[in-house]
């Protein structure tokens, strides 16, 4: 029994935070967990912009509402479906997710949430648990599933080094240059190939 996880931005969507930068001409908001690894310092410094600059929830979503999936993400996630069971594993949240969850026909999605006050601003996260990614990929092992994974930032390569099978995808060079172990593509119909030769391979044993 076959399972695939799938990280959410840069993989199926936009990443949203450079969306909203490019928005707002803020560039630190550019950052993503390509760029730094330790998720907590990077939410940190994003929610301090936020507050610098005054800016909340509502306008986030208002960019967000502009955004569609990634062209060819709904296909792909459609040829996923009739091949696999499908579980997106994301560092985003549910107050930001639901507009391209909605546009992908809504996939299982594991993220995060927010902790926002009665202004629309953003005072906190909250993490659905520590190493998420890979907990939740070591977790669905336990149901005996064997899962094929993929993603693109720092962030993903713990679920990729527990799954099964680990791919990355529109990963920028240096996430490609310091995890060599893990095969690395760029287009969908690459990925499809991919998520094939690895199911092929636990057939073989």
């Amino acid at each position: 029994m076959e399972l695939a996880c799938l990280d959410l931005e840069g993989v199926l969507i936009p990443e949203i935070w450079i969306a909203f930068a490019e928005e707002t001409g803020i560039e630190e908001l550019k950052a993503t967990t390509r760029d730094i690894p330790d998720y907590d310092v990077l939410m940190k410094q994003r929610l301090r912009i936020l507050d610098e600059h005054g800016l909340t929830l509502p306008q986030i979503q208002d960019t967000i509402s502009r955004l569609s999936p990634l062209e060819g993400a709904l296909d792909f996630v459609n040829w996923l479906r009739e091949r696999f069971q499908v579980v997106i594993l994301s560092d985003t949240f549910y107050e930001f997710a639901q507009p391209l969850m909605r546009q992908l026909g809504f996939p299982t999605l594991l993220c995060h949430k927010l902790e926002v006050d009665e202004a629309g601003r953003i005072t906190d996260y909250t993490l659905r648990q520590r190493d998420p990614k890979r907990q939740s990929v070591r977790a669905l092992q336990l149901l005996n599933y064997r899962v094929i994974a993929t993603g693109d930032s720092y962030n993903d390569t713990t679920m990729l080094t527990q799954a099964e099978a680990g791919i990355l995808f529109h990963a920028p060079e240096n996430v490609i240059r310091e995890f060599p172990q893990f095969p690395a593509v760029h287009t969908y119909e690459d990925l499809k190939k991919e998520f094939i030769a690895a199911s092929l391979r636990d057939l073989s044993l």
